[in-house]
């Protein structure tokens, strides 16, 4: 016969056979999600459907009575609530951003007082490349229930989830990143349909320039026009700001330039309308510095207007002159308060550089800038050369300058040499 003892034993072991088959079954039952979890990922199913797999694992299947999944989509964006059981929409929509930086590892929560912390038992932090990319809070167990199991596997699956999220995320964003380098090489070169390729050379005058944008595109522009009566009228000009704002509001600059440059108006009169143009545009958030000159081949005069613009440099045997003349920036105001319209005679071979204020932001290894000063001397130096080999020296010169620097913002450069023909006066 079987004694009390006997009994006990027999209990012992059919608890403890219960026990095996629990812990079996889980087992088996984590096997299977992770597998299901895997394929989906493999399935590339999206951020959504992951979201409710989860969401499922956690709540029906292990019975997790309260829990709250907090993503993000960038750095320094706030944490949002992805999937939730248990949370008031109140809760859902508390900001946790400050609290979620004091977690680094998983954490037993006691916070009684808190409006959302005290609602868990647990908060699992998800770390990628030792960021934070995902919290999971978890709660509401029974006293009989083995916690440690279920919040070993909640951590598993959530790493899993997590980092399948932020992979997608990073692939998305860098397709995204792809795709805006493409449409910004195919815009530079659009811009670039904009920019004279090819700059006039003749027995009277010869041009070459250098067009540098930052961003692949920019604000910085230069154009010239020959008319059939002998003259050459040229601008340079540069848009505030960078980038494919600028290069927008360049394209448009140029369009009007064109179109009101071939009207033949008097240069005051060109200018007003410009400005007119341009405010109308931008509405004054935005301006633009401008130099426009016309040379007259026939008498050696050249005309200009400078709008604002880094004085370009006239340079020959026996001077160098700034030129400075004409009014404000263009854009800024609907009406130009004045407009004084500058003359010089070329006499003898001459070069004018025209260039952006790209040009003198330009440093060095120690913070010194390629100022006015260091331009006004280059051209004293090289007003002999031909347009393009000034330019070709000029350019050597910045690099060498700069050494390992960076260029720091759009540039442009617009040379002009001068042979008068007709024997002008100084």
């Amino acid at each position: 016969m079987l004694n009390m003892a006997d009994f006990s034993d027999m209990a012992k072991r059919f608890s403890r056979i219960e026990w095996l088959e629990r812990e079996l079954n889980l087992r088996q039952l984590q096997v299977s999600r992770l597998l299901t979890l895997t394929q989906a990922i493999n399935n590339n199913l999206s951020a959504k459907e992951l979201y409710v797999m989860y969401h499922s694992f956690v709540t029906f299947e292990l019975g997790i009575k309260k829990m709250a999944l907090y993503v993000r989509d960038a750095k320094d964006e706030p944490w949002t609530c992805a999937t939730q059981k248990g949370l008031s929409k109140a809760q859902q929509l508390y900001n946790v951003s400050d609290e979620l930086s004091n977690f680094k590892e998983l954490v037993n929560l006691d916070q009684d007082t808190h409006p959302l912390l005290s609602l868990f038992d647990f908060v699992i932090p998800v770390l990628h490349k030792n960021e934070a990319i995902a919290y999971v809070f978890i709660g509401g167990f029974d006293e009989e229930e083995d916690m440690y199991e279920k919040v070993q596997f909640i951590t598993t699956i959530t790493n899993i989830v997590a980092v399948a999220i932020e992979n997608k995320r990073l692939f998305k964003r860098q397709l995204e990143q792809e795709q805006l380098k493409k449409e910004m090489e195919l815009a530079g070169i659009m811009q670039r349909t904009l920019i004279p390729s090819e700059l006039p050379v003749t027995e009277c005058y010869e041009m070459a320039s250098i067009y540098q944008p930052h961003y692949g595109v920019g604000g910085d522009y230069y154009d010239f026009i020959e008319f059939d009566d002998g003259k050459l009228a040229f601008c340079i000009g540069d848009i505030s700001g960078k980038g494919v704002a600028a290069a927008l509001l360049m394209a448009n600059f140029q369009a009007n330039f064109n179109t009101l440059i071939s009207k033949r108006t008097k240069l005051d009169e060109f200018i007003i309308d410009l400005n007119t143009s341009v405010n109308l545009i931008t509405q004054g958030e935005r301006f633009i510095t401008f130099f426009v000159a016309e040379f007259d081949r026939n008498t050696n005069i050249l005309r200009y207007v400078n709008a604002g613009h880094n004085p370009p440099i006239l340079a020959c045997e026996n001077r160098s002159v700034l030129l400075k003349a004409g009014c404000t920036i263009l854009g800024s105001f609907e009406e130009l308060p004045e407009i004084e319209i500058g003359e010089v005679t070329i006499g003898e071979p001459a070069l004018l550089l025209t260039y952006t204020d790209g040009l003198i932001d330009l440093q060095n290894k120690e913070g010194a800038y390629f100022d006015d000063l260091m331009v006004k001397d280059f051209v004293s130096r090289n007003y002999h050369l031909s347009a393009h080999e000034f330019n070709k020296q000029l350019h050597q010169r910045l690099n060498d300058f700069k050494g390992e620097e960076e260029y720091p913002d759009d540039f442009a450069v617009l040379t002009t040499k001068f042979f008068p023909v007709n024997g002008g006066s100084k």
